[in-house]
């Protein structure tokens, strides 16, 4: 005989307090966290690479004998584009890691979280804002060179 007796679906899918689901959920918990350091990661190489590339061609035009370049706010322009780049990846990663955060902490996730609201705040916000300061910073100091 077949067993007739199915749960209420809510919304697209049905949440129940396991042990299994709590670890699934700590796992899709660590793999936002993955996800945002690897944005930090792109952000930061993202912008050393820019700040880089201005100070080394700046350093290069100072050579004795050197030539004045064809174009020569060229590498300024392409550093600052990096930079942008860079920041640009830091804001998104933080609004897609905030979104994340509290859909996961959302209503049909809050039973198997297992801890409480307490444990939403992590160092790699903080970590991020300072890039993202770091980042502004290196962007005016190119900025303010080109003129």
């Amino acid at each position: 005989m077949a067993d007739t007796h199915t749960a209420p679906a809510v919304g697209r899918f049905e949440v129940r307090a396991s042990a299994s689901d709590h670890f699934a959920w700590v796992r899709t918990r660590l793999a936002l966290e993955r996800t945002i350091m690897s944005w930090l990661r792109t952000a930061v190489a993202l912008i050393g690479f820019g700040f880089a590339i201005v100070q080394y061609l700046y350093h290069l035009e100072q050579e004795p004998g050197a030539r004045q370049a064809y174009f020569p706010h060229a590498p300024q322009y392409l550093g600052l584009a990096l930079i942008s780049c860079g920041i640009l990846a830091l804001l998104i990663s933080i609004w897609q890691y905030r979104w994340s955060l509290r859909y996961l902490w959302g209503e049909p996730f809050t039973q198997i979280a297992g801890v409480t609201k307490e444990g939403i705040q992590t160092p790699v916000i903080a970590v991020a804002l300072i890039l993202v300061g770091i980042g502004l910073f290196a962007f005016f100091a190119v900025l303010f060179r080109l003129t």
